[in-house]
């Protein structure tokens, strides 16, 4: 097993490329040397064999030494070839990861026409008169990201697009966009009919399959996801998160520190930050003459109306309903044709309103694909430390020491756990799902035989799955939410921990909660749906008291940055600066807080 073969070393690259993310803040960089490095464990052992035979061979004295020392180097080259297979792997060997990329860019270039062709700078004057503060920019963000539950990737695409502009109108930083996007995605994605359910419904048969349970005894994989909902306990409260940091304003760490600069400096994002979309800097001043609000709202209204019916198309088949169509959709395919109708209405527009020529168009489009290049080369190098991850077998070295210490008490803490590390050293969540729920489900019936302790396990699973891909900057959807919303993917991350830490605290203390309250209610569903309440006290509880005790800390005015702007809304230059538009006033009875 790959596991047995290299251990703890199997770490190594995961923690070597979260670790250097983190200090250096250059994502591309990190993810490279910890791939790279990945293939230098890979090919050591054959390397010092080599050269341990040959130096044998030849009589050379020290040849065991020598060859474990000099096999380092010679690992490095052969290491470097491998990472470079694997890269290039990741980028076209997977239809899913093609399907990706190329939505990504058909959307960069409908972004770039819908922003030269004055869409944007559009729906900026129009938001002026129904969106004059933040909070209720964030509202919209949020409430956007709970009806696009069908496909994560589809949420941060769609609002992220749609809330960019808007937010730096009203000096929202990018890092607190970032945080609402990516918060409503994954974990709505999760809980509700997406692209996520029948994978997650796969992972749970695959459990019961390395069960003894009879196949004629197995319950229904769907019945079992839907009592698992209650112990996604991170996700359902990540999402009440989100809201009680937008309808309040308490922020603290360093959200509060991003915060206070946007309304303050007008500086979106930090001078020195590396947003993976910067579509200022890349094409200027938008055509402002003649903005038409229906440039902006037509092609996201297409993309979003075609993505439903593209993805319910894929999934039909004869006799199928409408629960069905959504379960078998490819919703990979239908990101990829909605984004090519998004691109085909802008193109229609500017032949319609002369607003540019075809082969200006066809500039544009391309300029969008460049745009997009940095996001694409992390998000290529991050599906490449997960063809490390399998090579080296990390996820079964880490998954052998969850039956370490079981009762069913524990047993749902110890899987949040252990998700969690996994999701956030793999950063690939349906990874660790795919791993650890055919592993965790056996383990929990074996120790109970009761399938309401299958659907705690499942959704202990789930948690912490979620919580480790919201926290490490080596995640596919925390690249994609970074890039949507034009945000530093370093930044983002170090933002929006200090808020996944306490939420997945208060998951883990309701699972406890549960676990060891048995004795009083059972195994009861219903008692983990009472305990939700709680938590979502508790953490607005503990999010007033980090916010007053880091506004005093930092002696920071909650209310200027609440109220900064709201009477003189503001857009971004190409510097990322922030200068005044035409319009010079808000109603000033609007709910400023």
């Amino acid at each position: 097993m790959p596991a047995e073969t290299y251990g703890a070393w199997s770490l190594v690259p995961l923690l070597l490329a979260i670790g250097l993310a983190l200090i250096t803040r250059k994502a591309a960089l990190a993810l490279f040397i910890g791939v790279w490095s990945g293939g230098i464990i890979h090919k050591y052992q054959k390397s010092t064999t080599l050269l341990e035979g040959y130096f044998e061979t030849v009589g050379a004295p020290g040849a065991e030494v020598l060859g474990q020392i000099l096999g380092v180097f010679v690992a490095g080259i052969l290491g470097l070839t491998e990472a470079l297979q694997w890269i290039t792997e990741s980028a076209g060997d997977s239809v899913f990861n093609m399907q990706i990329i190329i939505f990504c860019l058909l959307l960069g270039s409908a972004i770039a026409m819908i922003w030269k062709l004055g869409g944007t700078h559009a729906a900026a004057n129009w938001a002026t008169n129904y969106i004059s503060t933040k909070r209720k920019a964030g509202l919209v963000a949020w409430g956007l990201g709970l009806m696009m539950f069908f496909d994560d990737y589809a949420n941060s695409a769609i609002v992220g697009t749609t809330m960019k502009d808007i937010s730096d109108n009203l000096r929202m930083s990018r890092e607190k966009l970032c945080y609402i996007v990516d918060s409503t995605a994954a974990p709505v994605s999760t809980i509700a009919l997406s692209s996520w359910v029948a994978f997650q419904m796969s992972m749970i048969d695959a459990g019961y399959k390395a069960t003894d349970i009879a196949q004629n005894e197995v319950p229904s994989s769907f019945v079992i996801f839907v009592q698992s909902i209650p112990f996604n306990m991170y996700s359902i409260l990540a999402i009440f998160m989100v809201g009680i940091i937008v309808v309040t304003g308490w922020d603290y760490g360093a959200m509060l520190t991003a915060e206070h600069r946007a309304a303050t400096t007008g500086k979106v994002n930090r001078d020195d930050a590396e947003p993976l979309q910067d579509i200022e800097g890349e094409f200027g001043e938008p055509d402002v003459n003649n903005p038409r609000l229906r440039v902006f709202g037509v092609p996201v209204l297409v993309l979003v109306m075609v993505m439903i019916i593209g993805a319910l198309s894929t999934g039909y088949s004869e006799g199928a309903g409408l629960y069905d169509m959504i379960l078998e959709a490819d919703y990979a395919a239908a990101l990829v044709i909605s984004a090519f109708a998004m691109v085909a209405t802008t193109f229609y527009y500017a032949y319609k309103y002369d607003l540019q020529s075809v082969g200006e168009s066809v500039d544009t489009t391309i300029n969008g694909f460049n745009m997009m290049m940095t996001a694409l080369t992390v998000l290529v190098l991050a599906w490449s430390i997960g063809e490390v991850v399998s090579v080296l077998g990390t996820g079964e070295f880490v998954a052998t020491y969850a039956d370490k210490f079981l009762s069913p008490e524990i047993l749902p803490i110890i899987v949040l756990a252990l998700a969690t590390f996994m999701a956030f050293t793999m950063g690939d969540s349906w990874a660790v799902m795919s791993i650890l729920t055919p592993i965790a489900v056996p383990v929990a019936w074996n120790l109970t035989s009761d399938h309401v302790m299958v659907s705690v396990i499942v959704g202990a699973v789930f948690s912490g799955s979620i919580f480790g891909d919201h926290t490490s900057p080596i995640s596919p959807t925390t690249v994609l939410s970074a890039t949507f919303t034009g945000a530093d993917l370093i930044d983002h991350v170090r933002t929006q921990i200090y808020y996944a830490i306490p939420v997945v605290a208060v998951a883990g203390l309701l699972l406890l909660l549960w676990g060891y309250g048995g004795s009083i209610w059972g195994r009861s569903i219903w008692a983990a749906v009472a305990l939700i309440p709680i938590g979502v006290l508790i953490l607005i509880g503990l999010t007033y008291g980090l916010s007053r005790f880091d506004v005093k800390r930092k002696n920071v005015d909650l209310s200027e940055i609440r109220l900064t702007h709201s009477s003189s809304p503001v857009r971004p230059d190409g510097d990322g600066r922030m200068g005044k538009t035409k319009r010079d006033e808000f109603n000033s009875s609007s709910d400023n807080h």
